[in-house]
């Protein structure tokens, strides 16, 4: 499976913004599938995941009640929806397939997908 993020931009706090992240091979629909970020001079982190069928999500704390991730298996596409932007949102967003373990950590995903950048101005 590769995956290709897009739909990252420049918005101002408060503002929405919302994430795809397009995936090929006809193996997508069987994986979990998790959202990161990793802004300058941190450590990448753990944003949402959504299970194979959608019916299953998890959020960091810092997002929970603002992010939306959800997916379209026919489209082979996974979403975020991000509303209520903060300036600390600021960072390059990436998708990954899980391949197994506990959904919040990096080593539990692969295939990790080129990021989109997401800029929250103040």
């Amino acid at each position: 499976v590769q995956l290709q993020a897009f739909g990252g931009g420049l918005v101002q706090a408060g503002g929405y913004l919302r994430l795809s992240c397009a995936a090929s091979g006809r193996t997508f629909s069987s994986h979990s599938m998790g959202w990161f970020r990793q802004a300058p001079g941190k450590e990448r982190e753990f944003v949402a995941y959504v299970d194979w069928s959608g019916t299953t999500t998890r959020y960091s704390e810092s997002v929970e009640g603002r992010f939306t991730v959800s997916r379209d298996n026919a489209k082979n596409t996974v979403y975020l929806q991000m509303s209520s932007l903060k300036p600390e949102d600021t960072a390059v967003y990436y998708c990954a397939k899980m391949k197994g373990g506990v959904y919040y950590y990096r080593s539990s995903y692969d295939n990790w997908g080129q990021g989109t950048q997401v800029t929250v101005s103040s």
